[in-house]
Order: C-alpha cells, then structure tokens, then sequence
C-alpha cells in the first residue's frame, strides 16, 4: 500500500476534481462517510452517544463538521467546537462550517460553537463526551501548534480515558515527518484517507495514532501512481497482508515436494561461548520451512552447538583461529557446503576477529549461492566495501539494527535514527542488497529505491536473538524465491507476526526470542491461511 506524503496527497486531490470532476465537496463528504464507518466498526454504535468535534480552520476542520453532521444523522449527540471563527474560514471547509450552524438549534441534538481563548476551551472541557474528534490540523502543519490550537490539544489529551478519533493525522504531528514537531494529539484511532502518510505509519510519530485505518474516498488509483511516479519520496509502501500472503502463495511447497525440495539452509554461525545465536538460527529456518538445515561452526564451539540444537538441525565443524572463531582455513570446507545450499545465512554470534573479518569478506566477494548477511557478519564488513554488490543472480539480503547501519555506512546511529528509511534506501541502492533494517516498524529496502514499512512485531521482541531468529527466517523464504526483496518483506512480516502472537499469550515482558521461533507456525498460518494447513 503507497504512503503519500503531504504534496503528492494535494496532487492527487488536485487531479482527482480537475480531471475527474469530483467536486472537493463530495471528497469531504465521503472522508466523513469513510471515518463514521470506522468510528461505528472500532467504538459500537453512535447512536445516542454524546461526541465532541474539534476543528481547525482548514480542510480538516470542514472534514470535521461533515463527520459531525453524518454522526448526528445517527444519532449521536453532536456539538461542533470551530476554533476561530465561520468569517474565517474558506472553500469547502466553510461551505460545511455553514451547514453545521445552519443545522445547529436548541434541543436538535447538533450543537455549533466558535471558540476563540483558551477559557472557553477549558471551560468546555467540563462537560465530557464519549468520545471526540480531532479535526483540527491535517496534512498541512509544518510547524508546532500553538496558541490556541495547543490548548485544544491539550485538552484532547486529557478526557480521563475517553477514546480520541483524528481525522488523516493526529494534530500537531508533522504528515512527513517520523518525529513529532511539537504538541500533538495521542488518538485511540485515526482515519486516514486515500493513503497512509508518513506520520501515521513510522514511529515515533506512529504510536500517537492508535490504530490506524485508511479510508477510500474515490480518489482513482491511477492517480496515486501517477502522484508517486517521480522521485524516492514516491516509492514508500505499507506492507499489507495481501502482499505477504500472494508470496507465500507462491512459494507453497508441492504436493510431492521432498526435504530437498523444500530448501536447503547453510548456517555460517557462532563461536566459542556463543553458540546461542547459532542454535536459533538453524531453529528458525526450520520452522519457516527449509527442508534442510547445517549450522556450520567453529571446531570448539560445535560440541556446544550440537547440545543446543533442535535434533532436525545438522552441524559441522569449521577450522578455528586461537580465539575459537571462524578461520580464513575454513573457506574451502565453506565453498563445499555453500555449493550444496540454496541460501548460505552468515554472522550470528560469529566474532569480529581479524582473520574472521578476512574469512567473512573472502565467502562475500567469491559467493556463488544468495547470501542472507547478520550481526557480526555485517559488522565483519564494516563500513560496507564499495567493491561489494548484489546482483540479480546473486541476491544478498542483509539485516542490520540502527547501530550495525551506522558501521556500514561509516555514519552514527543517531543520523540512521533520524531517517531510517533514508539510510536503508542508501544502502541498497549503492550496493544493489535488500536491506532490512531492524527496530520498531523494520524497513525493507530493495536495490531499485523501494521502500516498504512492516507494521508487525512489538516491543517485546527487543530482546537477545530475535535477530537471529529473523536471519533464519529469511535464509529459507530466500529459498527459491523469485524475489529476494519479496522474501525479506515477508520474513519480516510473519517475524513480527509471531512475536505479536507470543506477546498475547505471554505478554511482551516475558517474552524471549524462542518462544518468536515457537509462534513461527502460527504466523504462518494467520499470514498465508488455508494454504498452510494441510
């Protein structure tokens, strides 16, 4: 699903009534329609409920006063709260101020105020509602609210619990920004149309929302491609269920497949005193599916290893240097075993000694097979050789957090903080690899600029080896895959999923990254349906 940022959603609003007709009225109109659907299907009925709506001056606030109107024709009890006045106020937004004090009597269910200091609007505050609408700013603020708008805010923030619904973003949020500018409204839910928009999808930003739904107000789809065609801004996606559940449609086994068949995993992991890493690893390609599994390791690691291991999962030992790390000894034995692999995944719990960074940019530069690259076996190769590049052929995935980003591009992670989606675009395109950057709403970014946004996983997953359980994960969806972007996104996807399921079960603060490799089967199920299923 397309993120837009604030100018491409006024072209495609632009497009939409001069080369289609649509009146900016009706787009109003079907907005409102669009957010009481999602108000009735996420809070119950309205009828009868008392709902207060705060609207600014613009588009957003007529977008407000439409929504008061068609919630008050079902039957709440509806006041419009305007934060200035009708005189003040242009084009369709005062076209629907108008009809909302023009509708507004006495005992008529439907009140109407202009609301002008900071008094009135505490003053108010006393009367609660069940729940408020926050209509005031939209796409279009690029600065902190202030003043009264502030004040408004405010007061949105603190109605003792009653659920708050924004209207495209939360006011004060920034639409193109992951950062908070200023004060901002913290919502239970936010209807967006059209298009999700940056603030609403890339954290921090995000987790002001609540959840988020975006609704269609008719706006052709051949515009948003067309809104979307120039520039990277326009390559920023949503990963959405439909996308992971065709992939894995796609890459269903056959109903006479065998073990071979199914993927075969070569696991380039551990060191001595760190087999952990490895063991989750070779766990995880397991559960998502290869058919075959070697955890390869260095020579006094591999007892402890063995120990650790699932049964399903083979081991080998490799040549060591003296620090019980992989050796550049081991790269013979490596080709052998990589050219019996569809996937060689390397670096959990590998080291960073010398000689092993040596061996880790040897496998690199000479593989054969597609390559899923994690932790040290990133930090091995920092800052990223420019010599390096993926191709078409000989795909290479790779799954930095912040920090290892940072390393790679010789940059801080306080600059991969602040852009993430900038820094994984970088990256990618430079070195032609898919890359997944880690962290609260992972980013996946592909060779040709495309951006996609994972909106699984939880906090609970910040926590040892769930990166290591991903590395594996994505090693088997890269098996046979015929787009090694489309595994990464999917293997982040049901990741994330199987941790949110864990965290239902178990909650986020125990959970641990075994038991995200233990819900991997039920992600798969609930991402792929009855295809899962025998």
């Amino acid at each position: 699903m397309r993120v837009l940022t604030a100018a491409q959603m006024r072209e495609v609003d632009r497009l939409t009534t001069e080369r289609y007709k649509i009146p900016g009225l009706i787009l109003m109109e079907s907005a409102a329609a669009r957010t009481v659907e999602a108000i009735e299907r996420r809070l119950g009925p309205v009828a009868d409920k008392f709902v207060k709506v705060y609207c600014g001056k613009g588009n957003n606030g007529g977008d407000g006063a439409a929504i008061a109107r068609q919630l008050w024709t079902r039957g709440a009890v509806v006041d419009v709260l305007l934060l200035g006045r009708v005189e003040e106020t242009a084009g369709d937004a005062r076209a629907n101020f108008e009809i909302a004090r023009a509708l507004a009597e006495p005992g008529a269910g439907l009140g109407f105020r202009e609301l002008l200091s900071g008094d009135e609007l505490w003053d108010d505050s006393i009367d609660p509602a069940d729940v408020y609408v926050d209509a005031i700013f939209g796409t279009g603020l690029a600065r902190p609210a202030e003043g009264l708008f502030a004040e408004a805010i405010a007061v949105l923030n603190d109605v003792n619990g009653a659920p708050v619904v924004s209207v495209d973003v939360p006011s004060g949020l920034a639409s193109d920004s992951p950062a908070p500018i200023g004060p901002h409204v913290r919502a239970a839910l936010t209807v967006t149309f059209t298009a999700p928009k940056p603030a609403n999808v890339l954290p921090p930003a995000c987790f002001a929302g609540g959840a988020l739904e975006v609704g269609l107000v008719g706006s052709p789809d051949d515009l948003l491609a067309e809104a979307c065609a120039a520039g990277d801004a326009g390559r920023l996606a949503l990963v959405t269920p439909e996308v992971v559940a065709a992939f894995l449609a796609a890459t269903r086994r056959r109903g006479d497949a065998h073990k071979g068949d199914a993927g075969r995993v070569l696991v380039v992991a551990g060191s001595r005193g760190k087999t952990g890493a490895a063991a989750m690893a070779g766990l995880a390609a397991l559960r998502a599916g290869a058919g075959l599994v070697i955890v390869a390791t260095p020579e006094s690691a591999e007892a402890a290893l063995a120990a650790r291991c699932t049964p399903e999962v083979m081991t080998h030992a490799l040549s060591e240097t003296s620090e019980g790390t992989l050796s550049l000894d081991a790269r013979d034995e490596l080709r052998r075993l990589a050219a019996w692999a569809d996937v060689v995944a390397i670096g959990p719990g590998l080291g960073q000694t010398e000689e092993t960074a040596e061996a880790v940019l040897t496998l690199a530069r000479e593989r054969e097979e597609p390559f899923v690259i994690d932790a040290d076996g990133l930090n091995c190769l920092a800052p990223w050789p420019d010599e390096l590049k993926a191709t078409p052929e000989l795909p290479v995935i790779i799954t930095p957090h912040p920090a290892e980003m940072a390393r790679l591009l010789g940059s801080t992670t306080e600059e991969v903080a602040a852009d993430r989606v900038a820094a994984a675009r970088e990256l990618a395109t430079r070195a032609g690899v898919v890359t997944v950057l880690k962290g609260s709403r992972t980013v996946v970014a592909g060779g040709d600029g495309s951006v996609y946004i994972n909106p699984t996983g939880n906090a609970g997953m910040a926590t040892g080896g769930t990166g290591d359980v991903l590395t594996g994960v994505a090693a088997a969806l890269a098996c046979n895959a015929p787009d090694p972007a489309l595994a990464a996104i999917a293997a982040v996807y049901v990741h994330g999923l199987a941790g949110d399921l864990a965290a239902g079960e178990r909650g986020m603060r125990a959970l641990v990254a075994t038991d995200v490799a233990a819900y991997l089967g039920r992600a798969f199920i609930e991402a792929g349906g009855a295809g899962e299923r025998p």
